[in-house]
């Protein structure tokens, strides 16, 4: 834990890191005081030199809270976003303090702590301003990072057939397994012609108890450099209404598969001390989902996988991502059984899923999704997410399946 600590800080300047505590200190323990324990009376906002007193400071407290809470992620991540931003903000707390000093301090004293303050955070405005290419991704490639093949299971369309064409233009030659052996020989045709990379097609039916030996035996003598465990599939529609058996082959292929294959190709990374593993998850193992009970829960599953293996390889080369998907262009909603409905580009969230890799243990696709996820979570008891969610997922399921 502590080298995984030191590495971070090592990100940013003594400054910044300086800065990220405290904006750690305001978004965790001053600004919820401030806004729910400090008495309205003593309740002071500035914004721009000009003071805001009782219930309207209270009612622009949770800018303040919200502004610091994106400095947290944005020093923590060092996101693109920040730059200018950061800077501006900061400028502006400089002419703040200037302003509010001579405004509340008449004569010399306040002329004096105005342009200290003016001067002092105004040089931080400055160094966050001088700062942007720290906050600039790294340029480099994937297939430097991980250098080898990649293999990615449920190519034969939506999400699978997209990371192997992003990963192909990334320079990585391409595995591309699942059932259909029509389709994935027709995707690698237009990888080895479009991308000048070499494909190999392994047909196998993952769900199957040995499924995911025969795609190990057949990777025998490649390097694998990336593993996408994408293969899956979801049951729409009311859970006594369901075929048992299709439940358990759905357990088995979103649960099972990436189990066995991750722990059959992750010994050669190991050895290497290089590579990388992406599960495809999706914003439904979030919360309870009536409708796709079963679905929801496989994702769960592979929500807290991904994330417990990403703590355990961290520090030994592997980088683990489970990518979480909303409502995706691809061929799940027929599949599903599901009416169709408005979905993000199967193109964006897999850029998503490759920005995002060896920077987190996990990646949520598209805005509305994050926010829907994380205010569901942190704001409402399991019993209303379940109850609104089933409002949701009603709206898309036949009305012969609810």
């Amino acid at each position: 834990m502590g080298n995984w600590l030191q590495k971070q800080l090592a990100r940013r300047p003594w400054w910044m890191n300086a800065l990220l505590l405290f904006c750690v200190y305001m978004a965790f323990i001053y600004e919820p005081w401030d806004l729910f324990a400090k008495p309205v009376s003593r309740d002071v906002e500035v914004f721009l030199g000009y003071a805001f007193h009782g219930w309207a400071a209270k009612l622009t407290n949770p800018i303040h809270w919200f502004i610091y809470g994106l400095g947290t992620y944005g020093f923590w991540r060092m996101r693109p976003w920040m730059h200018p931003w950061a800077a501006l903000y900061a400028g502006q707390v400089a002419l703040s303090v200037c302003i509010f000093s001579v405004h509340s301090r008449p004569g010399f004293g306040g002329w004096a702590f105005g342009l200290l303050g003016l001067a002092l955070v105004g040089a931080l405005a400055v160094a966050l301003w001088r700062s942007r290419p720290l906050f600039q991704p790294k340029p480099t490639a994937l297939s430097q990072r991980y250098p080898g093949w990649a293999v990615v299971t449920g190519a034969s369309a939506g999400i699978g057939a997209e990371f192997a064409r992003q990963l192909a233009r990334a320079g990585f030659s391409c595995v591309l397994t699942a059932r259909r052996e029509e389709r994935l020989q027709a995707l690698a045709l237009e990888l080895e012609k479009d991308c000048g990379v070499a494909t190999r097609i392994v047909a196998v039916d993952l769900a199957t108890p040995q499924g995911g030996e025969r795609l190990a035996a057949a990777l025998g003598d490649l390097e694998v450099g990336v593993l996408v465990n994408n293969a899956g599939f979801g049951l729409s529609g009311r859970f006594d209404k369901q075929d048992a058996g299709r439940l358990a082959e759905m357990v088995a292929l979103n649960c099972t598969a990436p189990v066995v294959v991750t722990r059959l190709v992750l010994p050669r990374m190991l050895e290497r001390g290089r590579g990388a593993i992406l599960i495809t998850g999706s914003v439904a193992g979030r919360q309870p989902l009536p409708l796709h009970a079963v679905y929801a829960a496989t994702k769960a599953f592979d929500l807290l996988f991904g994330e417990a293996l990403w703590s355990e390889l961290r520090g030994r080369g592997i980088d683990v991502l489970v990518l979480e998907p909303g409502s995706t262009e691809t061929e799940f909603q027929e599949v599903a059984g599901e009416l169709p409905h408005a979905a993000e580009s199967a193109a964006s969230v897999v850029a998503t899923a490759l920005a995002a890799l060896g920077q987190q243990p996990s990646v949520i696709s598209g805005w509305f999704n994050w926010l829907r996820a994380h205010l569901g979570q942190r704001l409402m008891p399991h019993s209303l997410i379940a109850l609104a969610a089933h409002r949701v997922t009603e709206r898309y399921t036949p009305a012969e399946n609810r």
